[in-house]
C-alpha cells in the first residue's frame, strides 16, 4: 500500500469548539510522526489546508482522512427511497425534491424520506414518530450492517435519531453538506470515498485525497483497549489515563514517533475539560488507522454489493 504523505483522524462534534483532529506525518517514507490534537479549524477549508500541508513535503501528495460521523445510507431506508448509490445521492440532498434533507423534522408529519432526520429538540419525540413516518418495523432497520452489535461493542446510534448523547445524524449532517458534498462537486478535487470508490490500497495509489469512516469505540477495540462503556468510559480522564501505557507501547511497537506533547497530552489523559474526551478520540482513531495502512490489520470492509454502493463499512472492522 502506498503511504499516505498525512493520515489524519478528525472527531467531529456538533459543536465547532470540540472538533479535533489529530495528525501523523510520514518523515522519511517509512515512519510516522505524531502531533497532538489540534482543532479541526473552518470545515470548507479542510481538504484544502491539508492538501497544502501535504503538498509542502511532497510534490504528489497522498492524503488519508478519517472521520467519526456514517458514510452512508441504511439499505431499508435506501431502497424506500429510491436510492441505488450513496455518492450519487449525496450532492442532490438539499436541492429540488430533497431541499429539506438536511433540516432535522421539528415535529413527526414532518418526517419523510426526503426529510429523514429527527427530532430537532427532544420535547415529545419518539422513535415510533420516526419509524412509521419511514415504514420500518424497528430502529435495527435504519442501522447500516457496520453499525450492528458485535460481540466487542454495543450497536451504534441511527443515523437519522438526533437526540442523546450517543447520536450522529447532526454531525453527520455537518461533514456531508459542507465537506463531502461540496468536494465532490469541485472537479479540481481530486478525492475519493472509502469504500464506495475501491479497495484503500487501489484509493491511495490513485487519488489525492481519500476519506474513510473511523470509529472510535471500534478503534478501542482494534487497539486493545476494550469496548468503552465496558469497564472503562472515555469521558473518564482516569479512565483515559489508565489506557496511557498500552497507547505508548502500540506506538514503540509500530515505530511511530510521537511528539513530546502528544506523550504529556496522553500521560494527562488529555485534561479534565469535556473536550478531552474529543482529543483521545482523535488520537485512538488515527492510531488504528496507522494499523490499517501498514497491513496490519485489514481494511474489512466484506464484499457485498449493497456495502460498496450504499451502506459504507467503518476502516479496520472485520464484518
Amino acid at each position: 500500500m502506498s503511504p499516505p504523505t498525512l493520515i489524519v483522524h478528525a472527531d467531529w462534534s456538533v459543536r465547532p469548539d470540540r472538533r479535533w483532529m489529530c495528525v501523523a506525518e510520514s518523515t522519511d517514507g517509512e515512519h510516522y510522526t505524531v502531533s497532538a490534537p489540534e482543532p479541526v479549524g473552518s470545515t470548507t477549508s479542510l481538504l484544502a489546508r491539508l492538501t497544502t500541508r501535504a503538498r509542502a513535503k511532497d510534490d504528489e501528495p497522498c492524503v488519508l482522512i478519517g472521520v467519526d460521523v456514517p458514510i452512508g445510507l441504511p439499505s431499508a431506508y435506501a431502497t424506500r427511497a429510491g436510492i441505488d448509490s450513496f455518492l450519487r445521492a449525496l450532492p442532490r440532498f438539499g436541492h429540488g425534491p430533497w431541499a429539506d434533507f438536511y433540516h432535522v423534522a421539528e415535529q413527526p408529519d414532518e418526517i419523510s424520506a426526503c426529510r429523514p432526520f429527527y427530532p430537532r429538540s427532544p420535547g415529545a419525540a419518539r422513535q415510533k414518530h420516526l419509524l412509521d413516518a419511514l415504514h420500518v418495523h424497528d430502529m435495527n432497520a435504519l442501522l447500516r450492517r457496520v453499525e450492528r452489535a458485535t460481540e466487542h461493542r454495543a450497536a451504534a446510534a441511527s443515523l437519522f435519531w438526533t437526540m442523546g448523547a450517543r447520536q450522529v445524524g447532526k454531525a453527520a449532517i455537518a461533514v456531508w453538506r459542507d465537506v463531502l458534498a461540496p468536494a465532490l462537486s469541485t472537479a479540481a478535487r481530486d478525492l475519493a470515498v472509502w469504500p464506495f470508490d475501491g479497495r484503500l490500497h487501489d484509493l491511495l495509489r490513485r487519488h489525492q485525497m481519500t476519506i474513510a469512516e473511523v470509529y472510535p469505540a471500534e478503534a478501542c477495540v482494534q487497539l486493545g483497549l476494550g469496548s468503552p462503556g465496558r469497564r472503562w468510559s472515555k469521558r473518564s480522564r482516569d479512565d483515559r489515563v489508565a489506557h496511557a501505557g498500552a497507547l505508548h507501547q502500540w506506538a514503540q511497537s509500530r515505530g511511530v514517533r510521537t511528539t513530546p506533547t502528544l506523550v504529556a497530552a496522553i500521560r494527562d489523559g488529555f485534561g479534565d475539560r469535556p473536550d478531552g474526551e474529543d482529543r483521545f478520540d482523535s488520537v485512538v482513531a488515527l492510531f488504528s488507522m496507522i494499523d490499517v495502512v501498514e497491513g496490519r490489520r485489514s481494511e474489512g470492509a466484506p464484499d457485498c454489493p449493497d456495502i460498496a454502493s450504499v451502506e459504507g463499512w467503518i476502516l479496520g472492522q472485520t464484518p
